[in-house]
């Protein structure tokens, strides 16, 4: 069952900026002296889409050859681990493979990525894991990414972003169950508290992205070209904030949330604590 079939060369994956020319040459290998990418950015690997390209694998061969670098020995693979997935789980024993030389870190780490950026393989956090690495690991300014990735600097630094949202948002995303738009929507509100609410109020309620953005920034916008800003607070907060300023005699904030909001109210010493709450407790 080792069929051995060959389609496009490495042009087609391979950035300009790293040189293969004189690096690389063809093999077959036994596929258990192969391990995985360690700088793999893609974490999760659907079941079903594996099944099908094993499927594809037993019918049509490996149309594209693996990529692996030399270690002790063995081999470690550079990009192709959905396909030495599939081969694995068909019990394929020996799969086509170009050998590149002299790779450095970076250079995996690149042709994993841009690998799964033209297949659209990688769930949005993956890419924002992957882009932080290279930057934060390897140097990397966002305008030298976007050029290795072939990515404008503005999608860089909005896929970024998405990191600064709580883990539990983060995981939501890696599960597919809030999308990228649905991500990067809730960035808008600042309260870690808020995102987690919101993130709960999309599944529970199964908002689209039109519909959070209308809850979010309110049904009306500014022109294009200028940024989304909150909603406004009711006037009707504003007064009542208004009034217990000159009420209680001190500070008053009113901070509104999609489903509810607090007081915050300042006190400046003991004896000023007591007579706001002999104030509150009186009234």
């Amino acid at each position: 069952m080792n069929k051995v079939k060959l389609g496009r060369g490495l042009n087609a994956l391979i950035p300009n900026d790293i040189d293969v020319s004189e690096k690389k040459k063809f093999i077959v290998v036994d596929t258990e002296k192969i391990t995985p990418n360690p700088d793999q950015p893609r974490r999760e690997f659907d079941e079903s889409s594996l099944k099908n390209l094993a499927d594809s694998i037993t019918q049509n061969g490996i149309l594209q050859p693996l990529l692996l670098k030399a270690v002790n020995g063995n081999f470690q693979l550079v990009a192709g681990e959905r396909r030495f997935r599939a081969a694995q789980m068909i019990g394929l024993e020996r799969v086509p493979a170009i050998l590149v030389e002299g790779l450095s870190r970076l250079e995996q780490m690149q042709l994993a990525l841009i690998e799964n950026l033209q297949r659209e393989d990688l769930n949005v956090m993956e890419l924002a894991e992957g882009y932080s690495r290279m930057i934060n690991e390897y140097g990397l300014t966002q305008d030298e990414l976007s050029q290795k990735v072939s990515k404008n600097r503005s999608t860089i630094t909005n896929t970024l972003r998405l990191l600064n949202l709580p883990a539990e948002v983060k995981d939501l995303i890696r599960e597919g169950k809030i999308s990228s738009g649905h991500a990067r929507t809730i960035l808008a509100l600042s309260s870690e508290k808020e995102q987690l609410e919101v993130a709960g109020k999309i599944i529970d309620e199964n908002l689209s992205v039109r519909v959070l953005e209308d809850l979010i920034y309110g049904k009306k916008r500014r022109k294009r070209g200028k940024s989304l800003k909150l909603k406004k607070m009711p006037t009707e907060l504003i007064d009542a904030e208004t009034n217990l300023k000159q009420y209680l005699g001190t500070k008053v904030n009113l901070k509104r949330g999609l489903k509810k909001g607090k007081i915050e109210i300042e006190f400046y010493s003991d004896s000023d604590l007591t007579r706001i709450l002999d104030l509150i407790l009186e009234g």
